[in-house]
């Protein structure tokens, strides 16, 4: 099947999109706001947080794109995507940890399903999913360990 240029730019793009709008909430939080939290030792330097997100995103198109082109893409694609953002809505913009928490394990199954729904379809699709699916494991416990110290 020839790549549809357009068609993967857009899926990329409706992906790297919901993150520049999460990225909106959390900016202006890392400085101030997430500073002042008691973080686990096993966490991450903030600047490694944009880089990673930025390549899941770009995957996430991807994957978008290589299930798009063979069929239409099943409800919980959008179901995570709006929960990804969500997260950073609830976590960084309402600074609200506990919250957050209950829509980072919502997030966590959304994208299992949506990596089962896409393997139906392109193997290649989920495989792109995994990298998240892991980050996401990783932040879900990052999560839980800024709730129960602080």
């Amino acid at each position: 099947m020839p790549i549809n240029i357009p068609k993967l730019f857009l899926s990329i793009g409706l992906c790297i999109g919901a993150g520049i709008l999460g990225s909106f909430f959390t900016v202006s939080s890392i400085s101030t706001w997430y500073v002042t939290l008691n973080k686990p030792f096993f966490s991450p330097p903030n600047w490694i947080f944009a880089p990673v997100w930025t390549i899941l995103y770009i995957l996430m198109g991807i994957s978008l794109y290589l299930v798009w082109q063979r069929k239409s893409v099943h409800s919980v694609f959008w179901v995570q995507l709006t929960s990804n953002v969500a997260w950073s809505i609830i976590f960084f913009g309402m600074k609200n940890p506990t919250f957050a928490l209950v829509d980072i394990v919502a997030l966590w199954v959304s994208i299992l399903l949506t990596i089962k729904y896409f393997y139906i379809v392109s193997k290649l699709a989920a495989y792109l999913l995994i990298p998240y699916f892991l980050w996401v494991s990783f932040a879900s416990i990052l999560n839980l360990m800024i709730v129960l110290l602080n």
